[in-house]
């Protein structure tokens, strides 16, 4: 039986984990907290997903929610300044999205990875731990990019576009959220040069209820989060911010409340991709995945997508290469078959950090004339490779929209 050792219990190592467990590995998954603790802990992310991420949960018996988590059934997109709006289109998607708060979900699925056979080690894994996977492991494989481990990855300055985080953001669990009209969305709207506005439903740890992450340019007028020092001063800027930048979102806002004292976070994401292997000290090498070697910003809320896609490429790969070695050819081979997915999400996602493209202008503007393109944008942050290259260029937008009609 051949022994991998995972160090990260997040959505691509837990999801990883239960799949190799399954097909008969001898997995450890080491994480730096227990179930109870990641239960009692502050929010972790907004972790909105799609159909097709969904689907690999599903695969491997571990969707959990889908009875009782709210849907995100379609796309609304927004941007204007002041009271004008430029831009209005929305569509429903083929299959709905949805949002588990990661208190809820981490430590369901380690419970499950336990019960199918896995070994949780409760460990705040340095190099020196890193060292002694190699040692007794056939593959270790980083799913978290945190301290020094993290440290081991060198970027790769051919796939970076910035070298520096592009927002600061916030993310606000609330209720009372005035539900939409239509149907239940991931509302995103954008003020250019001052930055983001997106809302979508969740499940948390108080039943249903939405998320708010709102985007701030460094420097500009949003980026007030240094003068929040409570729980309420937090809710308080986040109303505050979107009346005076987003105010065809004020109603919807008017009467929130947050979900707990936990339910905040601020910070600055970097963007990067890194190089797939990491060098231990004694030479031996590790597999970075996921966030640890492609981390994008969340405006576009593909994170938990990208850790889903990720964790089927890899298991996949580790089945295909049998009692074969895990040797730096297979590492280096295996995250490029990520990599001809991902490299479409960062695409996607930096385009939404920078001034809007005239061809993404082209789609927007046909998509409030046909329901039709809007669909087909809509359905693309399920797989933003489906964009390409129409989203990009002008002279492709053109025909692309003219095919609708």
């Amino acid at each position: 039986m051949r022994k991998i050792t995972i160090v990260g219990a997040g959505q691509a190592g837990l999801q990883l984990g239960i799949g190799l467990v399954d097909q008969g590995y001898d997995v450890t998954i080491v994480s730096n907290r227990t179930g109870a603790e990641m239960a009692a802990g502050r929010v972790t992310s907004s972790q909105s997903m799609y159909n097709m991420a969904l689907s690999l949960e599903r695969e491997l018996g571990i969707a959990f929610w889908d009875e009782t988590a709210p849907p995100t059934d379609g796309v609304h997109i927004r941007a204007g300044q002041g009271d004008m709006l430029m831009v209005d289109w929305r569509a429903k998607m083929t299959a709905p999205g949805q949002s588990i708060d990661q208190r809820i979900k981490m430590p369901r699925w380690m419970e499950e990875f336990e019960k199918r056979g896995g070994k949780l080690l409760l460990l705040d894994a340095d190099i020196d731990a890193l060292e002694q996977f190699a040692a007794d492991s056939d593959l270790v494989i980083v799913a978290t990019g945190k301290g020094e481990i993290g440290k081991l990855f060198e970027r790769d300055d051919s796939r970076c576009v910035f070298d520096q985080p592009q927002r600061c953001i916030s993310l606000s669990y609330v209720h009372g959220m005035k539900p939409r009209e239509d149907y239940s969305a991931l509302n995103i709207s954008l003020n250019p040069g001052i930055g983001e506005y997106v809302n979508f439903p969740c499940l948390t740890l108080s039943g249903p209820a939405d998320i708010i992450n709102l985007e701030a340019v460094p420097g500009g007028p949003m980026d007030r989060w240094h003068e929040v020092n409570t729980p309420e001063d937090h809710l308080a800027l986040a109303q505050e911010l979107i009346a005076t930048y987003f105010p065809w979102e004020k109603e919807r806002c008017e009467n929130l409340t947050l979900t707990d004292d936990l339910g905040t976070l601020v910070g600055r994401v970097p963007i990067f991709v890194r190089k797939p292997i990491g060098t231990l000290p004694s030479g031996a090498t590790v597999l970075g995945m996921a966030d640890v070697l492609v981390l994008n910003d969340p405006v576009t809320g593909q994170g938990s997508n990208n850790a889903a896609k990720c964790a089927k490429v890899y298991m996949d790969s580790i089945l295909a290469q049998g009692e074969a070695a895990f040797d730096d050819a297979w590492k280096h081979q295996t995250f490029e078959t990520y990599w001809d997915y991902a490299q479409w999400v960062v695409k996607f996602t930096n385009s939404h950090l920078m001034p809007p493209l005239p061809s993404m202008l082209q789609v927007f503007g046909g998509c409030a004339e046909n329901p039709a393109l809007a669909a087909r944008v809509a359905n693309a942050f399920d797989d933003p490779k489906g964009l390409v290259p129409w989203y990009y260029d002008e002279a492709e937008a053109a025909r692309f929209i003219q095919s609708f009609n």
